[in-house]
């Protein structure tokens, strides 16, 4: 895994805010890593006890790369350590401790599982391209959180979403802010091909 990317130097500051708080909302920019880094930084962490991560990606096909890409980065197949979710596709067995999955599908799994058992960690993902069943799941995860399981974390995720009203949504959850890395850029203007005079 590239040790550079950005969202490592942000991955102290949301271990400490996450192993003192229920939630927090990350701000990093696209390319910064922090789908694929984030979960696998924390999959190991005290306070999930051996409980799983569910990952939420918005898109189908995002969710299958993105559990593909960690798994290979451990060595591994999808549907070990990590798996993933999607309509007619499923890679999770009874080893997996992170699960990448849709919206639609942790909606059809709170509703068979209200207290999302066995899971410590939801992270929602890309929450800036806001959709119904992403919203609704969010407010569906409060309120196990509030109700059922006050043990449960809950970690937004965005690229250009405004924090401050999420983290009120969280209960003044940590916002943590990661940069971005700039690379120098040359531009180079190509003169223009000759014409040739086909007269």
């Amino acid at each position: 895994m590239a040790a550079e990317l950005p969202v490592f130097q942000v991955l102290p500051e949301l271990r400490q805010h996450l192993r003192s708080e229920r939630g927090a909302v990350l701000c990093a920019p696209p390319g910064s890593g922090k789908t694929t880094v984030v979960p696998l930084a924390l999959r190991d962490e005290a306070w999930l006890g051996g409980s799983s991560i569910v990952l939420v990606e918005p898109r189908r096909l995002a969710a299958r790369l993105a559990a593909v890409y960690m798994a290979e980065q451990l060595g591994e197949e999808a549907g070990r350590t990590v798996g993933y979710q999607v309509r007619f596709d499923r890679r999770i067995t009874a080893a997996t401790r992170i699960e990448v999955v849709t919206e639609g599908i942790l909606l059809r799994r709170l509703q068979q599982d209200p207290e999302l058992a066995g899971v410590g960690l939801v992270i929602f993902d890309e929450f800036h391209e806001r959709s119904l069943d992403g919203d609704f799941a969010l407010a569906l995860c409060l309120e196990v959180r509030a109700a059922l399981r006050d043990d449960l974390r809950l970690l937004v995720m965005s690229a250009t979403l405004d924090p401050a009203p999420v983290s009120q949504l969280l209960g003044d959850a940590p916002v943590v802010t990661c940069g971005t890395t700039l690379y120098p850029v040359t531009v180079i203007h190509l003169p223009p091909p000759p014409r040739t005079d086909s007269g």
